[in-house]
């Protein structure tokens, strides 16, 4: 997998869809982006003013990973890149659950059946961080979030296989995450706008 130079992202903001009185997240403002670069083995977390430097490192991906990045990361983010990132190379984990199921999933849970781990907190804790100016603790939580994401990523990359909980039976979720010159037909989202 050398030559799969994937991006895991995920973002946190500055307000909830409470605060902007709609269910848009593209009325919601970014306070910090966390990313695993995997070509560096590398975690860092962007602050609003320092997005300039994360356009670079997303346009330079094979692809571009996350949890709800088509419904949330991705609306959030647009009104601040220059391009569209629905031009960039995407999976997005959650997308393609709901195209397997008839319902949706959060990542707590998978990451708790899959991994055996789950998440170090909730959207509405990182907002709180924001509003109380503890950076520090906001860009943890958010990276703790991207490296859930990447293992999540790579199990189901590496074994083919992520877990759930279906009426409390712990059931697998076949996956296909492989680059497409490694497996044709595989691995690269096309998103549907």
């Amino acid at each position: 997998m050398a030559n799969d130079n994937y991006v895991v992202v995920d973002i946190e903001t500055k307000n909830s869809f409470f605060d902007v009185g709609a269910y848009d997240a593209s009325k919601l403002d970014i306070s910090v982006v966390g990313v695993y670069i995997a070509e560096d083995d590398k975690f860092i977390c962007y602050e609003e003013h320092e997005l300039d430097k994360l356009w670079p490192v997303l346009e330079r991906a094979t692809r571009i990973i996350g949890f709800n990045l088509i419904g949330f990361d991705y609306p959030v983010m647009q009104k601040s890149y220059h391009g569209k990132l629905s031009d960039l190379p995407t999976l997005d984990i959650l997308y393609e659950f709901k195209k397997d199921h008839s319902f949706r999933i959060k990542l707590d849970s998978l990451a708790k059946d899959s991994l055996g781990v789950g998440k170090s907190g909730d959207g509405l804790q990182a907002i709180k961080f924001y509003e109380e100016g503890k950076i520090e603790e906001l860009k943890n939580y958010c990276l703790d979030d991207v490296r859930i994401t990447r293992d999540l990523f790579l199990l189901g990359r590496d074994s083919g296989e992520l877990s759930y909980s279906d009426r409390g039976v712990k059931t697998p979720w076949k996956v296909n995450w492989k680059l497409k010159e490694e497996n044709a037909g595989a691995g690269v989202l096309t998103l549907p706008f």
